[in-house]
């Protein structure tokens, strides 16, 4: 299916044949991707009173019991409901679920800086270097993709590695310029392990002296090398729960101006 979209004045045809899926799924068992100490997802038949909800097993139906954890075992999308002491569900966060999202590649520095929520040696993703990759002006959604860009990203064992991150300027500056939603491959935009400052959250959201509900941030993408940096259509979609974070499925499609 082939469908037109208007985006800052230019008529774009997007292909909705060809989805981009940047999720990773979330699996049961062990070799899976984790981050936060969180042991592996289970997903087990319900027993009781005779029942076994297994069809493998002999009973009726397959009727599962799921126990998992959305921050720290696949994609997940969130608000400002994850720092806030109110409650803020990502639920009620998003009420477009299409927009245009620029996809970038940054290979994050070595910081200089000792901080108490950044280290000397750390790797970061500053504002200088989010400023020479976005050359059009910051678009509703950003996609960060980290480089190098292995696939063992998808079922990576990040607790303990202290993973890249933003600095909290780069956080600012994608407040200040208005990005909606952000999207990245690491499990935080924050420091593994920073105090509990999370200075980059708290920047992004302006949490909390003028908290921005109606933003979310995605972590724990995969943008497969083949998806080249540039613009494309996304279309955000997540479990409804009433949380502060869920599973997230964001999907790119290609655009190309109309002729």
């Amino acid at each position: 299916m082939i469908a037109t979209v208007c985006h800052k004045m230019e008529i774009l045809q997007v292909d909705f044949s060809k989805p981009i899926d940047l999720s990773i799924p979330l699996m049961a068992g062990e070799g899976r991707l984790s981050a936060w100490y969180v042991p592996p997802i289970s997903i087990e038949p319900v027993r009781g009173d005779g029942f076994v909800g297994s069809v493998a097993e002999g009973g009726s139906v397959n009727f599962r019991d799921i126990q998992f954890n959305p921050h720290g075992h696949g994609t997940h999308t969130e608000c400002v409901g994850h720092i806030s002491k109110e409650f803020y569900s990502v639920n009620n966060a998003v009420n477009r679920y299409m927009c245009m999202a620029e996809v970038v590649s940054i290979e994050p520095s070595r910081s200089e800086r000792d901080l108490e929520w950044e280290k000397a040696g750390d790797l970061v993703i500053t504002a200088e270097q989010l400023k020479k990759v976005v050359l059009n002006g910051f678009p509703e959604a950003l996609v960060i993709r980290t480089l190098p860009n292995g696939m063992d990203k998808k079922v990576r064992k990040y607790s303990n590695t202290n993973p890249p991150y933003l600095t909290e300027e780069a956080a600012k500056l994608l407040h200040d310029e208005g990005v909606q939603h952000l999207l990245i491959d690491t499990p935080s935009v924050d420091r593994e392990s920073d105090a509990g400052l999370l200075k980059a959250h708290h920047a992004f959201w302006a949490y909390p002296q003028d908290t921005k509900t109606d933003r979310t941030i995605t972590e724990l993408v995969y943008v497969p090398d083949s998806v080249i940096d540039g613009m494309y259509l996304l279309n955000l979609q997540f479990a409804p729960f009433e949380n502060d974070a869920s599973p997230s499925r964001p999907v790119l499609f290609e655009t190309k101006l109309k002729k």
